[in-house]
């Protein structure tokens, strides 16, 4: 008897669903593209418990006689392709017709559809690969969808799904990336029976992002203009970030190729390399790029779930993008500073308005500046500009030391001490003289020592605020004018989730309406004009890495870096004072995002390098 068999349809199609149908997000995602691809001009999402209980898309679009209904969940049957040369032409976002099959076996599915010249619809049910039944029955004009209890047959598969945040987080992403590249269909999405964002069809990309992001994140993009590459097929358009702006993370940055969403190295390294010198180092511009490209010379068959693209010509692909991106952010910064007459204004401290030709009238940003603009509405009475400073910082105990201001910060004395590092430092280490940037020069009995005084500040303020949070010791400072905030749904659910926390660490964070926070008190270590910034940074790192980003290192590694810059030149006895607090840290050889505070070259290398012994070098 041979060992070799073939397998049941049934399990085939749950191998299958292992590469189609990864998670709920998946599910979502190949229901949607169908939808798009029959034509609706509505869909409506909803799910529960993060898509493992229920999942429902509904549209009304083409539909499906009862035929054809049986048909699709058949494995390979589609209506988007005929034979393999058509691959090459394909437009459409499925062609493999594996989705429906692979979602029927590992969930319970119900089919209901109907065409819109037809009297009556058709409802099929399929239960872990088996069919239930199928029976006529009435419904609108279009296809509802219902997988619920997915991965119940497979419970290796279940188990290694996110928890119901983060699986959620997937799928409302994935619903605003399809909206966006469709602003002429109305989405709606719910989340355990709460209204997410709901979004009729719009005019143009800008109302669409202020209806599913809001209008913060619609006012920091502008009209990028449709480019054409003459002869080679391309064309490129959408939104663009403003000169300065930057996120956290790269959720921000969004491709589309021929509508399709898609995560493109080349279209995303195009774009970081165009606003390489407009954007602070360690952020990513925001942006939204439509690709149009001849479908024979671009690949969407090379990813298991159609997330990555292949391009024939990458190299001039990229070429295209980056010129026509630097092309654009070139006009972009002309028209700054012919609007503003050639003043400096700080996209952290302002919100941009737009002209009468509809471009934000900020000057072009100085990231690098060690101050910063405050606008009116933040002002308190005890905001200056953000220096750092240590003329009146004395090497004492901790309970000598007054609480740190706001702005013009002094380096904090840390509550862990190292006596030998800090005995060592005291008298065996010589000031120099500064180098270059933020590196000064000290001399030891053992050599030269390099010492990064942006990393030793991070350092020290990182350790200092692990111990202000741990222990819930957290001045504030009230503002004048409480500063009206609003985030996306995202967003809003992970501040919600913590705002309890985040008020006990000095923030006044209150609900005003859906989406919408009101800041009235910040911590004293904050500047107020970078505290809707730092909450948003927050947001973002929580939706990109879930709950696990909102610990008490991670709040504070982010603080370090936000909270203070050092002046342009510090004098001699700052420096020294802040070296010996670093030497005092528990961790003083890098800094939270793990670059070095100082690096130490021995003498006896110096002198080798030089080429003799040390007596005869002296």
């Amino acid at each position: 008897m041979s060992r070799i068999r073939i397998l049941p349809d049934r399990v085939a199609n749950q191998i299958a669903a292992g590469e189609v149908v990864e998670r709920p997000a998946a599910v979502v995602k190949e229901l949607v593209e169908n939808s798009l691809d029959a034509g609706a001009t509505r869909v409506e999402v909803e799910f529960r418990h993060g898509g493992k209980s229920y999942i429902r898309v509904e549209d009304n679009g083409s539909g499906l006689t009862p035929d054809e209904a049986l048909l699709a969940l058949e494995r390979h049957a589609t209506s988007k392709i005929r034979e393999a040369a058509d691959l090459s032409a394909v437009l459409t976002f499925g062609f493999r017709g594996e989705a429906l099959p692979s979602i029927a076996s590992v969930s319970r599915f119900t089919l209901v559809s109907r065409p819109a010249a037809a009297v009556e619809g058709t409802e099929i049910l399929v239960n872990g690969g088996k069919m239930i039944h199928q029976r006529a029955c009435g419904c609108p004009p279009g296809t509802r969808i219902e997988v619920a209890h997915l991965f119940n047959s497979v419970p290796a598969r279940r188990k290694f799904l996110k928890t119901d945040e983060t699986e959620a987080a997937h799928i409302t992403r994935l619903v605003r990336l399809y909206a966006i590249a469709h602003p002429e269909v109305a989405f709606s999405l719910l989340e355990d029976g709460r209204l997410l964002f709901r979004s009729p069809a719009c005019a143009n990309l800008r109302e669409r992002v202020a209806e599913i992001w809001g209008r913060r994140s619609a006012e920091e993009l502008v009209e990028f203009p449709e480019v054409k590459d003459v002869g080679g097929g391309l064309k490129i358009g959408g939104l663009l970030g403003q000169p300065g702006l930057g996120r956290t993370t790269r959720d921000g940055l969004i491709t589309l190729v021929n509508r399709r969403p898609v995560e493109s190295r080349t279209l995303s390294y195009a774009v970081l390399e165009a606003y390489h010198t407009h954007v602070p180092k360690g952020r990513y511009p925001p942006a939204i790029l439509f690709l149009e490209i001849d479908p024979a010379a671009v690949d969407v068959n090379v990813h298991p779930a159609k997330r990555e693209v292949r391009f024939r010509e990458e190299g001039r692909v990229r070429q295209f993008v980056l010129g026509a991106v630097m092309a654009q952010l070139r006009k972009l910064i002309g028209c700054r500073e012919q609007t503003v007459g050639g003043q400096i204004a700080t996209p952290n401290a302002q919100r941009p308005t737009p002209n009468a030709q509809g471009i934000p009238t900020l000057a072009h940003p100085t990231p690098t500046s060690s101050t910063q603009r405050m606008p009116p509405q933040l002002q308190t009475q005890n905001s200056k500009p953000e220096t750092f400073s240590l003329k009146n910082s004395q090497v004492a105990s901790k309970a000598e030391q007054p609480p740190a201001a706001s702005s013009s910060l002094s380096v904090p004395q840390p509550e862990t001490r190292n006596p030998k590092l800090e005995t060592n430092l005291r008298f065996t280490w010589r000031y120099v003289g500064r180098w270059r940037g933020q590196i000064y020069l000290f001399e030891t009995p053992g050599g030269l020592v390099l010492f990064n005084a942006r990393a030793a500040h991070e350092r020290v303020w990182f350790e200092d605020l692990q111990t202000r949070f741990a222990t819930a010791r957290a001045p504030s400072q009230r503002l004048l004018f409480p500063l009206s905030i609003e985030f996306d749904g995202l967003a809003s659910g992970a501040l919600m989730a913590h705002r309890a926390w985040l008020n006990q660490q000095g923030f006044a964070l209150e609900e005003f309406g859906r989406n919408f926070f009101r800041l009235e008190a910040v911590p004293d270590w904050l500047d107020p004009a970078r505290a809707e910034n730092f909450l948003r940074d927050l947001a973002e790192l929580a939706r990109e890495r879930g709950h696990a980003a909102l610990r008490h290192d991670e709040i504070a590694r982010l603080a370090a870096t936000r909270a203070v810059r050092l002046g342009d030149q510090p004098t001699e006895q700052e420096i020294r004072t802040l070296a010996q607090r670093l030497l005092a840290t528990s961790q003083p050889l890098t800094c939270p995002r793990g670059h070095p505070t100082f690096l130490e070259l021995a003498s006896s290398d110096l002198f080798r390098r030089l080429g003799g012994d040390a007596d005869a070098l002296a």
